[in-house]
């Protein structure tokens, strides 16, 4: 059983990672395992630069500050190496840059899962990655970006390449949506 002080170091770092939880506006979990130094540099300085807090995160500790901070279904993702990059304004962007990374050659960097405030997205809806809103959407903004998000996780690993559908506009993401 840990010390009093490091039992209370443990409480306090949850009881903080809860309340960044609370307040971002997206985040991702991330499988960090397989990236150079180097790669993992330039990565945290992107996503530093976009305004994207980012580090590496023990899975009991977050699984702790879910439940604390209401957040279910992450539980499937807890395993192995964790980073989260947690966004406070912008949805699309902690994904996009760390799908980037996912391409990189020799790269096992994977994403695991996301969320947008505080609902779980999954990789069940797999899209195709030239999804531009083309005609105003009858959902709210919310629904397409959560759509853009499911895209880039769907393609977050080395065996789930982009395909050379034809481009999904808004009203048919909205009719998936609607069936998902």
């Amino acid at each position: 059983m840990p010390s009093k002080s490091v039992l209370e170091q443990k409480q306090a770092y949850v009881a903080d990672l809860a309340e960044k939880l609370k307040n971002a506006a997206g985040g991702v979990l991330v499988d960090y395992k397989g990236i150079s130094v180097e790669a993992d540099t330039k990565l945290r300085k992107d996503l530093r630069e976009n305004g994207v807090e980012y580090f590496v995160v023990k899975n009991t500790l977050l699984k702790r500050a879910a439940e604390i901070a209401g957040i279910e279904g992450l539980e499937p993702a807890l395993s192995g190496t964790t980073a989260i990059a947690l966004s406070a304004e912008d949805i699309i962007i902690a994904p996009k840059l760390l799908f980037k990374q996912t391409e990189a050659p020799d790269s096992t960097f994977a994403i695991k899962l996301g969320f947008i405030d505080g609902k779980v997205i999954s990789k069940k809806l797999k899209l195709t990655q030239s999804f531009r809103p083309r005609r105003p959407c009858s959902l709210s903004s919310y629904s397409c970006f959560s759509l853009r998000f499911r895209e880039l996780l769907s393609h977050s690993t080395r065996s789930q390449r982009r395909t050379k559908s034809s481009p999904l506009n808004c009203g048919a993401a909205c009719d998936l949506l609607r069936t998902a």
